[in-house]
């Protein structure tokens, strides 16, 4: 990047030296700043779209208010791109989401200016009120802000965040209604359709701004004006906006990326006290053609050529298991017109879209909310009907007590499909899928699939599909082993039954989903004689299975793509410990820590479990 070209961007270090600019440079430094961050990305993907949508915003909040002691809080952190780079983190943008660099989401451990951490949907507002009545407690003057988009606004947390937050009046909060029309598919519900509405419904919220703006440097004739304001209101609309009835002060619709009226509204709106709620309109991939006409392709494209917008394939043979899911649930479903497909919000991250496509009437898009998607799957079947619910592993710890007290307690057939389990990469902490084998293993009625192939998902789906309890299902991000499977007739599997895959006399590796296959690897390199065992269910388990590895082993390595504590190797230790086998058993998993962003490789690296870990181990038990 050189100084020449990016005269603007690199004059700034930190947000003061922001604030010493002129109007005309804020304007040429948030031009530089986007194109800067599409070159990143570019060559070091990330998140796109969101972040180029929030450029002018992101510059006019750093110019208003003063950061740090004044507190943004970013919602998800997707379009966080631009406050990074801002606040002292432009040459560490080079390597965000690497191994060793800084996070692509906000936290509060790598910078003073990030006041809360945040890579699930719909918790700002939450913590920015708890902020705003701590700083409120303290005697502080300090403003907080938190910008959420309008697909995050769909969860619950937010609501409940509004609604706590409208019954302080006096508690300073403003929040930035980041409305683009997007998730990171095209929004869906009831709520989508409103911000329409209230977009287009000009001539009461012109009005009401430009009285508050006004007032604004009156604060003596404040509080008579508002008595007398909400009195016109009522005579004037008798239907208040939703905000406005949750107590929250609303203005807007403004321009998203006019720098000069989002400074202009936000220092008028830092003299106003108590809960205010801005609506701002933008546009995701804001200033890069390709991203602005595809903003759910260019939400995360991946590596591309910024000249020509070309997105840079990789060059796997294998499919992708979350296609593997989509093909086969429209299979399924035109098998069985019971079932169903529902998800929070992401039809294409999770390939429900290819369902969505022959039969809309059939899949259910509920927006950012999991919890609800997991009782509405619930409903659906004790209806009769049978639902195939596909959330995140990450994401399904937001719905864990949906999952006990409507789904499991209740013994309904839900079919919980549990993508990016395991390591996901560069996302990091936030989105590793590497409770879910410990979190639900302890839970009643749910059996836990976990293929290790993408003919062993297809079969596990159609089994899932036929079962009168619920099932989940996890499997990894990223593409499968080659094996065949679309078009593959469906024929099932037992549930609770593993499978030795190679016999051995050394060491018995007890694997669990695409960890066999790793173990599969590591024991045809060995030096010794080490047979491997995939249980394919780790709830219920094999006990047969458990009782020959007992009888013939007194080596056993457990290896699974989550967390050690709580996991499937302690259930398999405690197994034979009950049936009185006492081999030396080693588990390989996941340490008790968070794993931070880096490559699938670098990163099943330092947890200890890729196939060199397993070698290692293999030898050091037979020392």
């Amino acid at each position: 990047m050189s100084d020449v070209r990016y005269k603007h961007l690199m004059a700034v270090d930190n947000p003061d030296d922001l604030r010493r600019m002129t109007r005309g440079e804020l304007k040429a430094y948030s031009e530089e700043l986007r194109d800067y961050i599409v070159e990143c990305c570019a060559v070091n993907p990330g998140h796109l779209g969101s972040s180029l949508g929030t450029v002018e915003l992101t510059v006019a909040l750093h110019y208003v208010y003063n950061t740090p002691e004044d507190r943004i809080v970013w919602d998800v952190g997707h379009q966080a791109y631009a406050h990074k780079i801002i606040t002292e983190r432009r040459d560490a943008f080079l390597r965000n989401r690497t191994r060793g660099g800084i996070s692509g989401f906000p936290r509060i451990a790598e910078s003073r200016y990030d006041a809360f951490g945040a890579g699930h949907a719909s918790v700002s507002i939450s913590a920015a009120f708890g902020m705003a009545k701590a700083l409120e407690m303290q005697g502080s003057r300090n403003h907080v802000v938190a910008v959420i988009g309008d697909g995050a606004l769909t969860g619950g947390l937010a609501f409940e965040g509004l609604n706590n937050a409208g019954a302080s009046p006096k508690t300073d909060i403003l929040v930035i209604l980041n409305d683009n029309e997007m998730s990171i598919d095209k929004p869906s519900g009831a709520l989508d359709r409103y911000l329409v509405r209230m977009s287009t419904s000009r001539w009461y919220n012109n009005l009401k701004n430009t009285l508050w703006r006004g007032l604004a440097v009156m604060p003596k004739l404040h509080s008579m004006v508002r008595t007398a304001g909400n009195a016109v209101k009522q005579g004037l609309l008798k239907n208040s906006n939703l905000f406005e009835s949750l107590n929250f002060r609303y203005f807007g619709p403004i321009d998203g990326h006019n720098i000069d009226e989002l400074i202009r509204t936000f220092e008028a709106l830092k003299h106003i006290g108590g809960p205010k709620l801005l609506h701002v309109k933008t546009t995701k991939g804001k200033g890069y053609a390709p991203a602005e006409a595809d903003p759910s392709v260019w939400h995360a494209p991946g590596r591309f050529d910024v000249a020509t917008g070309e997105r840079i394939k990789s060059n796997y043979q294998a499919a992708r298991y979350q296609d593997v899911f989509g093909h086969t649930l429209l299979d399924l479903a035109r098998e069985d017109e019971r079932i169903v497909g529902i998800t929070p919000a992401m039809p294409s991250g999770c390939s429900m879209n290819i369902v969505m496509r022959e039969m809309p009437e059939r899949c259910f898009d509920v927006g950012i909310a999991e919890g609800h998607a997991v009782t509405f799957s619930a409903g659906i079947a004790a209806a009769g009907g049978r639902p195939f619910c596909n959330i995140y592993s990450s994401f399904m710890q937001r719905a864990y007590d949906n999952v006990i007290h409507d789904v499991a307690l209740q013994n309904l057939p839900v079919v919980l499909c549990l993508d990016r389990a395991g390591i996901v990469g560069e996302d990091g902490a936030t989105h590793h899928g590497a409770f879910d084998l410990a979190y639900f293993g302890c839970v009643p009625n749910v059996a836990i699939a976990a293929p290790r192939n993408e003919w062993m998902l297809r079969q596990m789906m159609y089994t899932a599909s036929k079962a009168d309890y619920p099932t989940v299902i996890r499997y990894p991000r990223g593409v499968g082993e080659g094996v065949e499977w679309q078009g593959v007739a469906f024929e099932g599997v037992e549930v609770g039954r593993g499978e030795r895959l190679k016999d051995g006399e050394d060491v018995a590796i007890v694997a669990v989903g695409t960890m066999a296959n790793v173990a599969l690897r590591a024991s045809e390199r060995s030096s010794h004689s080490v047979a491997v065992y995939d249980l394919r269910y780790a709830k219920p388990l094999d006990e047969a299975l458990l009782r020959e590895v007992g009888e013939r082993f007194k080596r056993v390595i457990t290896i699974e793509d989550g967390v050690i504590r709580g996991g499937v190797g302690e259930a398999v230790v405690a197994r034979l410990s009950r049936e009185g086998y006492t081999p030396h058993v080693k588990n390989l998993g996941i340490d008790d820590c968070f794993v931070e962003q880096g490559k699938p490789a670098e990163l099943y690296a330092d947890c200890g479990y890729d196939e060199e870990a397993l070698l290692k181990s293999i030898d050091e038990m037979m020392r």
